[in-house]
């Protein structure tokens, strides 16, 4: 699943392709459940005449902000209520512009036809993917951590959010609730960055300890942003950008899927354990309970 870094540079992409001020002239849904809030045709309507004024990230998922494409000002002149479209990933999700008369791709399960002439197409293999429009704040942004990027995310806010927790520090990183957007590349590579193991408990984590992680962090995180995300291998359900644009930071993991190969800070064997039903990548030697 795309975390923080690779839905960045998605982010980053349909930006610069100029998505933003593009209009939604018409809309298809494909695979119905790609619609989470309403059936296809609902939805279709919802979307068609929308602006697309701004494309943010938020947690893992892509956000536009919506506003209607035909301003019509009244005596009063009020200003336009916004609306927005939320597009979540999942396992296999991938957007990409093509222009009309390109086939439709038998993986493609939603597209938006834009005024510019082009369409944005989601191809998502697995349909786990889904998109959500709402006329209000969408209400997934109550329950979501803070943002590890955002400058006001400090060691008292981590430590604040993992306080009195005596869950394993691993499957309490990757609760959205406590931290947005990280996932399990990032996990393992933050914890063994700061020489914590997985299975740590939260609670247990002294000052020192949690500084290391916040550091650790921000700078994994960083790190795949600069890079452009991950791309583990090079078949169709691994991680693309926009114009199959693929990652860099695969090329700079340090524990991620290195199982068998010697720590690069003390040589000893990285390690394959399962915590919370995930894989984890882990130097028995650097990185401690205690």
């Amino acid at each position: 699943m795309p975390e923080l870094p690779e839905v960045e540079t998605i982010v980053c992409d349909l930006r610069q392709a100029g998505l933003e001020g593009r209009v939604i002239r018409d809309a298809h849904i494909a695979w119905p459940r790609t619609a989470a809030t309403a059936n296809p045709e609902i939805f279709r309507d919802q979307l068609c005449g929308k602006k697309i004024s701004s494309v943010i990230r938020r947690a893992k998922f892509i956000v536009l902000s919506l506003t209607q494409g035909q301003v019509q000002k009244n005596k009063a002149d009020l200003p336009l209520s916004p609306a927005w479209l939320l597009v979540h990933l999942r396992m296999t999700g991938r957007l990409d512009f093509m222009a009309p008369e390109v086939p439709r791709d038998p993986y493609e399960r939603a597209r938006l036809m834009l005024d510019d002439g082009r369409t944005l197409r989601f191809k998502d293999i697995r349909k786990f993917g889904r998109w959500y429009f709402y006329e209000n704040e969408p209400p997934q942004f109550q329950a979501l951590g803070p943002e590890p990027l955002a400058k006001d995310f400090t060691v008292a806010i981590l430590a604040t959010r993992l306080k009195g927790r005596k869950r394993q520090i691993k499957p309490l990183l990757l609760d959205q609730t406590v931290v947005s957007g990280l996932g399990n590349i990032y996990v393992d590579e933050a914890l063994w960055e700061a020489g914590i193991h997985p299975l740590a408990e939260a609670h247990r984590l002294k000052k020192d300890r949690l500084e290391r992680l916040h550091q650790a962090i921000v700078l994994v995180l960083q790190r795949g942003v600069r890079n452009s995300g991950t791309t583990l291998g090079k078949n169709e359900l691994n991680y693309y950008s926009v114009g199959k644009r693929s990652g860099r930071n695969q090329d700079e993991l340090q524990v991620f899927r290195k199982t068998g190969e010697p720590c690069p800070r003390c040589s000893s064997r990285i390690v394959r354990l399962i915590v919370g039903q995930r894989s984890s990548h882990v130097c028995l030697k650097c990185q401690r309970k205690h």
